[in-house]
């Protein structure tokens, strides 16, 4: 692998000749990168930015908001995974920090441990905070279904899934982005395939290429993209063909279709965006959980957090003047220091 490694950062050293910006989609991506040392190893001319692919990173301050309030309910239980419990709301709380004062928050791997809850705690309302893009919400989705087969009456799903596809819309349209070729993220489609990335490639008349994780694929997919960029082409191209057909994984969305349906969605950073996000459909709303009024934004910290312009690629970490001190994985500030799959935690973690 390491040979072949080296084969393929030869091939993109004779194969550029001026510089280019390629954006990588996913947070996991980003760790990748930085862990395999590839951002360092690539040619000058290549500037790589981070886009918003963590999901835990772009869920909107008022889902937070509105999960800080469920878990603070009586005879509520608050479940989601890992990463979302040491995410601050608008007044700087915490759900792990709601937990060491007494309140019923459980994290969870899988939406499934969700159904053994309720079963477990029937006087109690379950709640599953869901987030996640494509990747996790069919997993939502069986959720539903099976809270409805066995008629769990103390179920409930407060829904952020967010769409990849329509916030690289919204962020390729924009006149000051400087982004010239896309790395897609390849979780988000070895379950919806190819859906939506052709029409943006010619939309936007930007390469597109489908991207796996490992080092080896992370350079194929670079590649590619500066391949079509040297030949003034923009089209999708599939480089992890291993994970990804066309069609995606038919059972998956399948099943998410039957249960969620797009609507417009807050991101983190980036405002409300047509079409990216999911609710329940009606034959699943009776599920959504009523979260009520949340308060009014009233941040505490004192400290900048440019964790909006690091989505937004506008900005590296590093940038930030509170990368590091005092924003670190052990204090964060915002979302992006939190997540394993956020910018600035891989930039903190690999020394960048």
């Amino acid at each position: 692998m390491i040979a072949r490694c080296h084969q393929l950062l030869h091939q993109i050293e004779q194969t550029c000749t001026r510089p280019w910006t390629v954006m990588e989609v996913c947070g996991g991506q980003t760790h990748a990168l930085l862990r395999h040392g590839i951002d360092q190893l690539l040619p000058q001319q290549i500037q790589l930015i981070h886009g918003p692919g963590c999901p835990v990173c772009v869920t909107a301050l008022s889902r937070i908001d509105q999960a800080l309030a469920l878990a603070e309910r009586p005879n509520h239980l608050l479940c989601t995974y890992g990463d979302m419990l040491r995410v601050p709301g608008s007044d700087g709380r915490t759900l792990l920090e709601l937990r060491g004062r007494g309140a019923a928050v459980q994290l969870v791997t899988s939406p499934l441990d969700v159904l053994a809850l309720a079963r477990q705690w029937p006087q109690r309302r379950v709640v599953f905070f869901a987030v996640g893009f494509e990747t996790t919400a069919p997993a939502t989705a069986l959720l539903a279904q099976r809270a409805l087969e066995e008629r769990l009456p103390n179920l409930r799903i407060l829904v952020a899934h967010v769409r990849v596809v329509p916030v690289l819309e919204q962020l390729l349209a924009e006149p000051t982005c400087g982004v010239q070729g896309v790395l897609a993220a390849g979780h988000v489609c070895t379950v919806l395939g190819e859906e939506g990335l052709p029409a943006l490639a010619q939309r936007h008349r930007r390469p597109v290429v489908i991207t796996g994780f490992s080092a080896e694929e992370l350079l194929r997919g670079i590649l590619c993209c500066v391949q079509q960029l040297e030949a003034g082409s923009h089209g999708l191209q599939n480089a992890y063909p291993k994970a990804v057909q066309t069609a995606g994984n038919p059972q998956a969305r399948h099943r998410l279709e039957q249960v969620l349906e797009p609507i417009d969605a807050p991101w983190r950073g980036f405002g409300v965006i047509p079409g990216g996000g999911y609710r329940l459909r009606p034959g699943y709303a009776q599920l959504e959980a009523q979260p009520g009024p949340t308060p009014e934004p009233n941040p505490t910290s004192p400290q900048p957090c440019c964790s909006a312009q690091v989505l937004r690629g506008v900005l590296r970490p590093s940038q930030c003047p509170s990368f590091a001190n005092p924003c670190s994985p052990e204090q964060p500030l915002g979302a992006p220091m939190v997540s394993s799959e956020g910018a600035c935690a891989a930039y903190y973690r690999y020394g960048r």
